[in-house]
């Protein structure tokens, strides 16, 4: 775990749409990963990987990996801890020839929202080769941004009838956007380029999968990782 590494990896990433498939048209599989804990020992974690039909939302495929994890936590290097459990779990199966392979992957972590500009959804895409799309649940507060500002643009009158705003950080770098995805919530999640993929459509695609607050490959990959842990633990 280094900066040097992280540096050489963000040096591969591409922040624009590359690749051959149109979010209304041919993107048919969409992956979403997450990472559970035991609780009474951190070591111990359950990485899972389910991807869905992106039209009807449904769960085509589950896989669950039990692993002991060394790397420790620090912040800013979250990739390192949890990007080769989930490149385990692709390995196996595309080792499969497996048909429903995610032509698309959600990420429970930042992309270029983050401290060094290369959160873990930037870390898996870029060694996964994957199109991926960074999901946050809190603000990272980089490049001046906090989360006060980002309530007052949401709540400012011009904003009032859209459903997410851009973050534009001090640097005048558009770093993500914060998306209401459920109504009636002031809980924005945030979203930012992993890698291969725009903002633009990380936000619709992100908008297509949203149930609830938190979209549905991420949501799903939750519930069943911590249920997994639960019964095998």
């Amino acid at each position: 775990m280094s900066a040097r590494v992280q540096d050489e990896l963000k040096k591969k990433l591409i922040t624009e749409d590359d690749y051959t498939w149109k979010t209304g048209e041919s993107l048919k599989y969409i992956g979403g990963v997450d990472i559970s804990f035991l609780k009474d020992d951190s070591s111990v974690a359950c990485g899972t990987l389910v991807v869905l039909d992106f039209e009807t939302l449904d769960v085509v495929y589950e896989d669950f990996v039990l692993v002991e994890i060394e790397v420790p936590y620090v912040a800013g290097f979250l990739g390192f801890r949890e990007a080769p459990v989930f490149l385990q779990l692709l390995e196996k199966m595309q080792n499969g020839s497996h048909p429903f392979y995610p032509q698309l992957l959600m990420i429970d972590g930042n992309g270029i929202l983050h401290p060094r500009g290369f959160g873990s959804a930037c870390h898996l895409g870029v060694l996964a080769n994957l199109p991926t799309i960074g999901i946050g649940k809190n603000l990272h507060h980089v490049d001046g941004l906090t989360n006060s500002r980002v309530r007052e643009l949401m709540e400012a009158e011009e904003n009032l009838n859209s459903d997410f705003i851009s973050l534009i950080g001090d640097s005048g770098n558009i770093l993500g956007a914060a998306i209401n995805s459920s109504r009636g919530s002031f809980k924005p999640i945030f979203v930012s380029v992993g890698h291969r993929v725009s903002l633009a459509s990380a936000v619709e695609v992100v908008r297509r999968t949203c149930k609830y607050r938190v979209p549905e490959p991420i949501r799903q990959a939750d519930i069943r990782s911590r249920d997994y842990l639960r019964k095998h633990h």
